[in-house]
This record gives C-alpha cells, sequence and structure tokens, in this order.
C-alpha cells in the first residue's frame, strides 16, 4: 500500500506544516487561540491538542512510544499552556521522523492489533492501511486549523508537498 519513502515523506511534511501552523498561531493572543470557532474541537488551541494526543495514541501502537496520559475525551485540553503544547508539539514531531526513518517494508506489509478506547473494541488491520490514516488524519485537522487562522487573519506558509524545502 505505501513505502517506507512514503513514510518518511509524510513525517517531514507533518512537521513542517505543523512549524508553519504553529508559527502562524503564536501570532494570535492566546484567546483567541482558545476561542470556540465551531470547529470539531472548538478552538485552535483544542484542535491542536486533539492532533498531538491523535500522533501519540498511533506513535504507541506503532513504535511503543508512552501512550497519551489523557483518553481521547481529555485531549481537548491535555496541554494547556501554549508555549509547552508547542515544545510537546515539536519534540513529538521529532520522534515521528525517527519512527518514519526506521522504517521496513516488511513491518509495512504487516498487520496491527490494537485496541481502540473511541470504538470500544479491538481490531486488527493491516499496517500500510493504519499509517495511512495516521497521516491523513493529521491532513485533514491540520486543514481545519489551517481555515481557523486563516479566518483570524493569520497567514500560515504554503502547504504544497512540492513546496517543502526539504525537497527544494
Amino acid at each position: 500500500m505505501i513505502t517506507p519513502a512514503h513514510a518518511r515523506l509524510m513525517a517531514r511534511y507533518n512537521a513542517w506544516q505543523n512549524e508553519s501552523l504553529y508559527t502562524a498561531a503564536d501570532g494570535l493572543s492566546d484567546e483567541e487561540r482558545r476561542r470556540d470557532r465551531g470547529a470539531f474541537f472548538g478552538s485552535i488551541h483544542a484542535t491542536f491538542n486533539h492532533l498531538l494526543w491523535g500522533d501519540r495514541i498511533w506513535m504507541h501502537r506503532f513504535g511503543g512510544t508512552p501512550k497519551p496520559s489523557v483518553d481521547a475525551k481529555g485531549a481537548p485540553e491535555q496541554v494547556a499552556d501554549w508555549t509547552e503544547l508547542k515544545a510537546q508539539r515539536a519534540a513529538f514531531d521529532a520522534t515521528i521522523v525517527a519512527w518514519a526513518d526506521g522504517l521496513d517494508a516488511a513491518w509495512l506489509d504487516g498487520d496491527l492489533t490494537y485496541f481502540s478506547g473511541a470504538a470500544g473494541r479491538e481490531f486488527t488491520k493491516p499496517r500500510g492501511l493504519l499509517v495511512t490514516h495516521f497521516f491523513n488524519h493529521q491532513t485533514h485537522h491540520r486543514g481545519q486549523v489551517h481555515c481557523l487562522l486563516t479566518q483570524c487573519g493569520a497567514k500560515p506558509g504554503d502547504t504544497d508537498i512540492p513546496l517543502m524545502p526539504a525537497l527544494q
């Protein structure tokens, strides 16, 4: 389904896009970042928290990193301080890149059995499918944040993969 090279590209794209969005959000007040804007998780801050939580739960399943300390319901408020949220995001993006750098095709071709707290049951799915979901989930919610930031007058950077600095 996917290759290790694709996962490495997407891990770097994720980090690049997170840096862009967090930089744009830095220009807003804490009140503006926390204002409920009608998005699925309400605010920019809460959506960023959900993204970090989602990445952590999948990396726990994929690579054995620590499981998030809160469940999905607590995710939007897991890191209250903006500076701490930015630091944790940057550090975890490095974790994702390192994980992707160590992937091989045999691992991606196998299955993963995991328990979903949201669904309340165990699943066994192809790892390649789950890694695809992992990166798609990031892109989906970053798109929400991008829209919210734009509505606030912030200006995130380019989002096109071919424009990623590592590819220039």
